[in-house]
């Protein structure tokens, strides 16, 4: 069955304190205690950190996470993804460069993902990356790919479908909502499976129950995504 995508409204932007871990708590903690380590750049280590995992398993949410938080404190990073097919110039009030979706880096962007790294490494600022493959099967530049593996590396985990169910009930239950076990499944099979999409679909459902007073049913589901 097609899964649709969430694309109702504007979407909870990510964050460190909204990802949910479930299997992947260690590399969340870690991601945590160094991006609040303090606001300069000499309070947090200079090791860089590596997170790799398949598809859905919140690497990018957790990079965005840590973007969110060092600019909380004042702290202005870098940051490349497989997108930005022009990437800019090394800055040096960069507190941190974060590297996403490594894996599909163009040479362009593999020669601007070193630079940014030597850089960043030679004032002491901080570098989080993040690909889908294990540092040692990357098909990138030599010189990148050894950079990427040299200091922390965190293999992430994709939850499965029960552990997908447990969090949405108890998401839910934290909001104060009752999912019957068919509306469970109406969400589980019908809409993407990445927990930050559905967290965020929890979300308008709390917002739009709430707004027409009905309790979350199949129905609901279907007239809040008739209405957006």
């Amino acid at each position: 069955m097609k899964q649709m995508a969430l694309d109702i409204g504007l979407a909870l932007a990510p964050t460190l304190l909204n990802f949910v871990p479930g299997p992947n708590l260690e590399a969340l903690r870690h991601l945590q205690v160094w991006a609040s380590a303090g606001s300069g750049v000499a309070a947090r280590s200079p090791v860089p950190t590596y997170i790799w995992g398949a598809e859905g398993s919140g690497k990018t949410h957790l990079l965005l996470g840590v973007a969110q938080a060092l600019k909380e404190q004042g702290c202005p990073v870098g940051y490349l993804s497989s997108q930005d097919h022009e990437p800019p110039a090394f800055d040096e009030r960069w507190s941190a460069v974060l590297l996403d979706d490594v894996h599909l880096y163009t040479a362009v962007q593999q020669h601007a993902a070193f630079a940014w790294f030597v850089q960043a490494q030679s004032q002491q600022a901080g570098v989080v990356a993040a690909g889908e493959l294990p540092p040692a099967d990357l098909k990138l530049r030599e010189d990148l790919r050894t950079r990427l593996g040299w200091g922390h590396v965190w293999a992430l985990q994709v939850m499965g479908d029960d552990e997908r169910r447990a969090v949405l009930i108890s998401a839910a239950q934290e909001r104060g909502l009752s999912l019957s076990p068919e509306v469970v499944d109406f969400i589980l099979t019908r809409f993407s499976r990445d927990l930050g999409h559905l967290m965020q679909l929890l979300h308008h459902l709390d917002a739009y129950a709430l707004q027409v007073q009905r309790t979350i049913t199949i129905p609901l589901i279907k007239d809040m995504l008739q209405d957006s």
